[in-house]
């Protein structure tokens, strides 16, 4: 079980791990890890992919409505011919907080926020990354120093669109082929963000200037879908996730001030759930 902090309640809840007693035989088993070798590549994804746009999972949409008391009627749509048409479904309305000072979720998601030391190294999940080993490259990334590093992991629950945070335009965009590891605690040995399929986003935006915003697939997930727009504005949506749990990271400047609720659960390890478009900090003035 996972702790997770309710704003809007003001408790703490449990989550529940969807797949963990798979998970666990892959990879805490000798078995399932030489198994998992075979899945963590992207072609495994690939094949799964295919089956869930197929007809044949239709047959799952039901349960997964019933175990995660999925409300129908915010959806565009309430009939769906495959389980992906179903994980990708689009809500009618989306409200955000739209000020310009104002620092938004940008998925509705678990967030945990992280210190980028002066060394520009960042301890995530008892897993030490330097900047550079996330983006796959020796990028300048100087303006980091005692900046944020914001996770976002969206569970199976989770609406999986997601979108631009801020006003602004898109500078350059990597794409990293890696590997697919769940993003679960139960992968802590593995240094997953630096080892998973990923998208950097190099952004430059009007109020809180640049950012590195970066998609991360995990353990099935088959693809990541961005519309590649060079221009954007704030709460317009960028993309959306296929099939399985995965992780948006936002690497900012020193020039945000995160609210106080997540810092002090973010110290204890304990994530807070965010909805899209959900205030979350402000600009330092």
């Amino acid at each position: 079980m996972r702790k997770v902090y309710n704003r809007k309640t003001n408790a703490i809840e449990e989550e529940q791990q969807y797949g963990g007693k798979y998970l666990n035989f892959l990879y805490n088993n000798s078995c399932g890890r030489i198994l998992l070798k075979l899945i963590i590549n992207s072609g495994f994804s690939k094949i799964n992919g295919i089956y869930n746009k197929s007809f044949l999972s239709k047959r799952k949409v039901k349960k997964f409505i019933e175990q995660y008391k999925i409300d129908l009627s915010k959806f565009e749509k309430e009939k769906y011919k495959s389980f992906n048409e179903f994980f990708t479904r689009k809500k009618k309305n989306v409200s955000l907080k739209k000020e310009k000072n104002i620092f938004i979720s940008p998925a509705e998601s678990k967030l945990l926020v992280y210190k980028i030391s002066k060394d520009l190294k960042i301890n995530i999940k008892q897993s030490v990354y330097t900047i550079n080993e996330l983006l796959n490259s020796d990028f300048e990334t100087e303006k980091y120093k005692d900046g944020n590093c914001l996770v976002f992991r969206l569970s199976m629950d989770n609406y999986h669109r997601y979108c631009y945070i801020d006003n602004g335009k898109i500078e350059k965009v990597d794409k990293i082929r890696g590997k697919l590891h769940t993003v679960s605690s139960i992968s802590n040995k593995h240094k997953v963000y630096s080892q998973n399929s990923r998208i950097c986003n190099y952004m430059k935006t009007e109020n809180f200037g640049d950012l590195i915003y970066i998609e991360i697939g995990a353990l099935l997930v088959g693809k990541i879908t961005n519309y590649e727009k060079e221009t954007f504005k704030k709460g317009d949506e960028k993309g959306y996730f296929e099939l399985g749990g995965s992780t948006i990271v936002i690497l900012t400047p020193n020039n945000l001030k995160i609210d106080e609720d997540i810092l002090e659960y973010s110290r204890k390890d304990i994530e807070v759930k965010v909805e899209y478009g959900e205030r979350i900090g402000e600009l330092l003035c």
